[in-house]
């Protein structure tokens, strides 16, 4: 395994701050579309869903973080194969969840198919900790989609490593 690298770019929208991730694949807009979406290929690399998503929400969990409970994922915009918007509820936060808001986009040019996966930060010192997770769990998509075993991305290769960048990258220099 190569050393991971810190990918992810703050990015000021008009309803709020966004962390912003790109990766690139040799395929079809609708082979990386399946990859993100359907249970048993998301299963490969981040976790699974139950539910019917015509019903507006499903329940997604995590496969690889220690007992992280189920979240309530409703889905806000699905536009197939370009275009998905998910609110997450999570319901270990408490009396006050905090929801966050995923945005995923893929367009395909040449037979390359970037996607660009973006989480809002309500508050910016979050990116120390959910940055490296998401370089993580996208290099891991990378090497499911490239025919390697996602389990060869280590989480202790991201964790503290990429953490600076992301302070640095969201205003935090301490």
């Amino acid at each position: 395994m190569t050393t991971p690298t810190a990918s992810g770019r703050r990015r000021d929208h008009t309803d709020g701050i966004y962390c912003e991730w790109t990766r690139t694949f040799r395929a079809p807009i609708e082979d990386v579309w399946a990859a993100v979406t359907d249970p048993q290929r998301l299963a490969r690399w981040l976790g699974t869903w139950t539910g019917d998503p015509s019903s507006g929400e499903v329940k997604f969990q995590m496969l690889f973080e220690d007992e992280m409970p189920a979240e309530r994922f409703r889905i806000d915009d699905c536009e197939p194969p370009h275009r998905l918007r998910v609110t997450t509820s999570m319901p270990y936060d408490g009396e006050n969840p905090e929801h966050w808001q995923l945005r995923l986009d893929l367009a395909e040019e040449g037979g390359i198919t970037t996607l660009t996966f973006a989480q809002n930060l309500p508050d910016p010192t979050m990116a120390e900790n959910v940055g490296p997770g998401w370089d993580y769990y996208l290099d891991r998509l990378v090497a499911a989609e490239g025919d390697r075993d996602p389990a060869t991305v280590s989480f202790d290769d991201y964790y503290p490593a990429l953490s600076e960048h992301y302070r640095k990258e969201f205003g935090r220099n301490d």
